[in-house]
């Protein structure tokens, strides 16, 4: 008799695959993380684009030459830089050669800091024939006398200088009637000081919120970027800081561009006046 082979058992019905619901929410939490961030992104594209051009512009800054140039604005005939130690050293005559008219140059900030090139960039500006003026950056929970008399030991304001300008622009304050006061305090104490009223300066954001209306008689200073003019009324600001990422030959990476509302003679009118000259020997009184 042939042998019986034993039957093979039949294969085993395969497993069902477990099921992983834990992929499935990271599938759904990763949708809604990139519709939110393409939500957030379209509210805010101005803005983080211009984050990410400084910050590429911070990182390629040692590639640059210090011969890059932005275009002036149009329309407007006076044009000025604002500087800080952040620009490092600054050609100031190659500067002047690029119809930088004025300059207004950081000297101190809360009530300890001095800006360590301030004096240096002082003394150029003016040997290059630039308009100079001194600015002062507020820090709103310090008292506004105590950060006037830093800026006074700092600044050897002169007639023939552009007028102090205090820069209120600091958000982290207590209250908002205290920061007030305190400007207003720094104001007429360095505006006793030089004998010139200051000019205030802020950018269009924060001045809406906080200082509009409340500070109408000094001259403002506007900083209003990615638009074609500022939104407030021509009447209302005198300079307007049109962008904090140009480049002018003899500085070495990013710098604000400014313009000033009128003539350069209408600018050299706002100045510190200068000394009244002393009536000759032997003039009737």
């Amino acid at each position: 008799m042939p042998r019986l082979r034993p039957t093979p058992p039949a294969p085993a019905a395969p497993l069902p695959r477990p099921r992983r619901p834990a992929a499935r929410w990271l599938a759904v939490a990763l949708l809604l993380g990139l519709l939110g961030g393409g939500v957030y992104y379209a509210r805010h594209a101005v803005q983080l684009n211009r984050y990410a051009r400084r910050a590429w512009a911070t990182l390629t800054r040692k590639g640059l030459t210090g011969r890059e140039k932005t275009p002036l604005l149009a329309g407007f005939s006076v044009h000025g830089i604002d500087v800080s130690a952040y620009q490092g050293r600054i050609d100031w005559t190659e500067v002047a050669r690029h119809a930088v008219r004025f300059a207004f140059i950081k000297a101190s900030e809360g009530v300890r800091l001095q800006d360590p090139r301030f004096a240096r960039n002082w003394r150029g500006a003016q040997a290059a024939g630039i308009c100079r003026g001194a600015y002062h950056y507020f820090s709103p929970n310090r008292g506004g006398a105590e950060q006037a008399r830093l800026f006074i030991r700092t600044v050897p304001l002169r007639p023939g200088d552009l007028p102090p300008v205090l820069d209120v622009e600091a958000s982290q304050f207590h209250d908002v009637a205290v920061m007030r006061r305190e400007m207003a305090t720094w104001l007429r104490l360095v505006e006793a000081h030089y004998g010139v009223r200051p000019i205030l300066y802020s950018n269009h954001g924060f001045y809406r919120r906080h200082l509009a209306g409340h500070f109408d008689d000094y001259p403002l200073w506007l900083a209003h970027y990615e638009v074609e003019r500022p939104t407030l009324p021509p009447g209302k600001w005198i300079i307007w800081q049109h962008s904090d990422e140009a480049y002018v030959p003899g500085i070495r990476g990013t710098v604000d561009f400014n313009v000033f509302q009128g003539s350069y003679a209408a600018l050299l009118a706002l100045r510190v006046p200068l000394a009244p000259a002393p009536a000759p020997a032997g003039a009737r009184r």
